[in-house]
């Protein structure tokens, strides 16, 4: 079937849907971050435009959109954090902060004229196929229903935050902020202020409130390894450059690229190439921190890559500004006044600044999702969560994940991986679309052949060699982490091949 034929079929129901408010849509995508933004564009640059995005929220950029805190900013170079296909000329840094990004995709937005897909405020809180019609239907809080011939779960791993199950945190009498819901109307000037966590956050986090507190005491659970980020000022020849010459902002683009991959030699998997990583990282340490004991403090012992890499080059001085103080003592619980840890000393705060992380579904579903005969993904997944090359699951036909297992990088920026992802799942609707599919469901066998390659190859990986981190289960399943190049994982995505789903 032609393109155009496509177009034509698409333009009646669409017509039919004119007249009849009960018709569904062609694709429903529950995200209105750069996954289902980016999936909204691939899908109308390939005739699909049938479309209708769930956004809970009241405006669009999901995890940009919600991160605003003090120091917020990607560590991605913002011509690798971008679309392939929609580069900006403009960026002001090479790490761009929080709200050049969350402008960037507000730009998307307009230049595609995505807002009209767009129904702000509707959170789902179902997903249930009808295998009579075809159809999935999205349960709305306090809305109705939204059905579609095929879906779409773009809400993104880190869309969702909450305080941590910390004894006594009800009894805090002070102000809390999480990192991920951040209080603008908060004033840390003189205050004294925790800060929870020394992750990718923290390390942002932390160099702006030591500027603001008059005291700020850093909660450390285990150091990590830190790598310093080579940040600078983008000079307007270079952006005059790439927005006459779009070519060489490409090139500039094609090195970032595959500077980053040959990082996954030495973060993925265990090679010389790991201990170098980990020497540079080292002596930025040493060159960073003068005091000895400091510097043990802030040592891993685990290899680099098994937990996320952080970039900072200004985490270090600002635990040696004489106003902060780092703490490792285990937390034993809250207190009404702060923070007491594990050998008996009340810290007393102010403002207690959680920057620990992300409520991430790694064996379970943000909401309910129902399959074939009745099958709930959250039951399937209680042990570790499984797809076909982390787009689809057997059992739930028509119905697409992006960041679904194992796609998670270690070294690349994710927005690579989400675009090969993209165009899978535009391939995947599109022949549903041409061929009238009411059901394409990929096959059990090529979901199980796929996943026993991914966990044996995972058992090679530094993500797999014995720390705890958010990439695993409780009981050590990976179902975060892709074990291989982006490279890789793009040409496995190129393919979609038939014979791997049951087609009705």
């Amino acid at each position: 079937m032609s393109q155009n034929t496509v177009v034509k079929k698409l333009a009646a129901r669409r017509s039919g849907a004119v007249k009849s408010n009960a018709a569904p849509a062609d694709v429903l995508i529950v995200g209105a971050g750069f996954a289902g933004l980016g999936t909204a564009i691939r899908l109308l640059a390939a005739g699909v435009d049938n479309i209708v995005i769930l956004e809970r929220g009241d405006e669009v950029g999901g995890t940009w959109r919600d991160n605003s805190y003090p120091g917020a900013a990607c560590d991605i170079p913002s011509n690798l954090y971008s679309f392939s296909f929609a580069q900006n000329p403009q960026w002001s840094r090479g790490y761009s902060g929080s709200g050049e990004i969350l402008g960037y995709i507000h730009h998307l937005v307009d230049h595609y004229g995505l807002r009209r897909l767009i129904r702000f405020g509707h959170t789902v809180t179902d997903l249930a196929f009808d295998a009579g019609q075809g159809l999935w239907s999205a349960s709305i809080a306090g809305g109705k229903p939204v059905s579609a011939r095929s879906a779409v779960m773009a809400q993104g791993p880190l869309s969702n935050a909450s305080f941590p199950d910390i004894a006594g945190i009800e009894r805090f009498k002070g102000h809390k902020i999480h990192s991920a819901r951040w209080d603008h109307g908060y004033d840390f000037s003189g205050k004294r202020v925790a800060v929870i966590g020394t992750g990718a956050s923290a390390v942002q986090i932390i160099p702006e409130l030591v500027k603001q507190a008059s005291q700020l005491k850093v909660f450390q659970r285990t150091p990590a390894w830190v790598l310093p980020r080579m940040d600078y000022t983008a000079p307007d020849w270079s952006k005059a450059v790439f927005s006459r010459v779009p070519t060489t902002q490409s090139l500039v683009r094609g090195a970032m690229f595959w500077a980053h991959e040959s990082m996954a030699l030495g973060m993925i998997w265990n090679t010389p190439m790991t201990a170098l990583l980990q020497r540079i990282s080292s002596g930025f340490l040493r060159r960073q921190v003068k005091d000895a004991w400091m510097r043990r403090q802030l040592t891993p012992d685990f290899r680099i890559g098994c937990k996320r890499v952080l970039m900072s080059s200004d985490y270090y001085r600002a635990l040696q500004r004489d106003n902060c103080e780092l703490i490792t003592w285990p937390i034993a619980t809250l207190s009404e006044n702060g923070i007491r840890t594990s050998e008996g000393l009340e810290h007393r705060v102010d403002c207690i600044v959680f920057a620990t992380g992300f409520d991430v579904s790694r064996s379970g579903t943000p909401f309910p999702v129902t399959g074939l005969d009745g099958r709930k993904l959250n039951q399937e997944w209680a042990r570790g969560a499984q797809a076909y090359k982390s787009v689809n699951i057997a059992g739930y036909p028509n119905l697409f994940m992006t960041f679904g297992p194992n796609s998670g990088p270690g070294h690349n920026s994710a927005l690579v991986y989400m675009e090969s992802q993209i165009d899978y799942i535009v391939r995947g609707i599109r022949t549903i679309l041409q061929q009238d599919l009411k059901m394409l469901d990929v096959r059990a066998d090529a979901q199980l052949g796929y996943n026993k390659g991914i966990q044996k190859r995972l058992s090679r990986t530094n993500w797999n060699s014995g720390c705890k981190s958010w990439y695993l289960t409780e009981d050590g399943f990976n179902a975060t982490m892709y074990p291989g190049f982006a490279t890789q994982f793009r040409r496995q995505m190129k393919t979609f091949s038939s014979r791997d789903y049951l087609a009705l």
